[in-house]
């Protein structure tokens, strides 16, 4: 039985999990500038250890209801196609192992969440967990403006 580690975060009160070895690390979120003229989803850029990165809002991108970010906000640094890209979460609250055979196909209707976002299910004991490929998260088109908007910086 393998097991991988996940980090377990919140989206309107909903529980989602990542690969750990997607992440590269939580952040607290700091000032993002935001950028004319790109999709609603891209909040804007920071600057991250001398890195300018793009930041996504993960709500957003998920076609979810927006809300107000507070104290518990992260941002998960991911590394998407060698490109670092912060992705706002309302909170990052723990790293679980799951046992791969505990982990089911994702049903292809969840309401408000695009089923080719999700890697799978979790049924742990008292709880589903979704589990979020962020490497799928933007599209071949949506990666390229993310691409230029740090290009053009």
């Amino acid at each position: 039985m393998s097991t991988e580690k996940y980090i377990v975060f919140q989206l309107k009160g909903q529980e989602y999990g990542a690969s750990i070895q997607q992440i590269v690390s939580i952040e607290r979120l700091q000032e993002v500038v935001s950028l004319p003229q790109v999709s609603t989803f891209i909040e804007g850029i920071t600057k991250l250890r001398g890195e300018v990165i793009p930041v996504i809002d993960l709500k957003k991108r998920m076609d979810l209801p927006d809300s107000e970010q507070t104290d518990q906000s992260r941002m998960l640094v991911s590394l998407v196609d060698d490109l670092s890209v912060g992705f706002i979460v309302d909170e990052a609250s723990d790293v679980i192992d799951i046992d791969q055979s505990i982990i089911e196909p994702a049903p292809t209707t969840i309401k408000g969440v695009n089923a080719n976002f999700l890697h799978g299910v979790a049924k742990l004991d008292d709880r589903l967990l979704l589990l979020i490929d962020l490497a799928y998260v933007l599209n071949y088109e949506q990666l390229n403006e993310v691409k230029q908007v740090v290009e053009e910086e």
